[in-house]
């Protein structure tokens, strides 16, 4: 029995290097491995080291409020937190005005990592060989391109 090849078959994908969004998914696995071994010497992993970040700039945040932020499920972030709470670095309490809020507090030793984790941006600095004003328009490109889509598609509402 023979196959009928299909009259009209679709078309292939565009190459990966022609695609904008692999080239945003694969810079960024780029950068967490420039930050791998920075974080691995403060006992993180990239996302505890953006929720710390949230909470580096407002303390006393709440579940849901992190995990808005960071474009996440509040199930997703759960288990971030505590591990992040077993090493002492935040408090997960519940909020006495709504017991259904669990509300997240950084500890003194998650205050001091704060000026430890500086050297991240100088890493991507240096193995970018990019000036700062290149990156800084990159940035600024990026989050406009995120913006538009999630606007859109009427999903994350993107942080102030």
């Amino acid at each position: 029995m023979t196959q009928k090849k299909p009259s009209n078959p679709a078309p292939l994908p565009a190459p990966l290097d022609d695609q904008l969004c692999y080239a945003v998914y694969s810079a960024g696995i780029a950068i967490q491995r420039v930050y791998k071994p920075l974080l691995d010497r403060l006992g993180l992993t990239y996302p505890q080291y953006l929720v710390l970040n949230v909470l580096w700039r407002e303390d006393g945040q709440t579940v849901g409020a992190i995990a808005e932020k960071l474009a996440l499920e509040s199930s997703t972030l759960t288990p971030l937190l505590k591990r992040l709470e077993a090493s002492g670095l935040l408090l997960r309490t519940r909020n006495p005005e709504n017991e259904r809020q669990v509300v997240i507090a950084l500890t003194d030793k998650g205050r001091a990592i704060r000026s430890e984790a500086g050297c991240l941006n100088e890493a991507l600095l240096a193995a970018s060989a990019q000036p700062l004003a290149n990156l800084g328009k990159l940035n600024k490109d990026v989050r406009q391109l995120r913006d538009a889509i999630y606007t859109s598609i009427g999903g994350w509402t993107t942080p102030a």
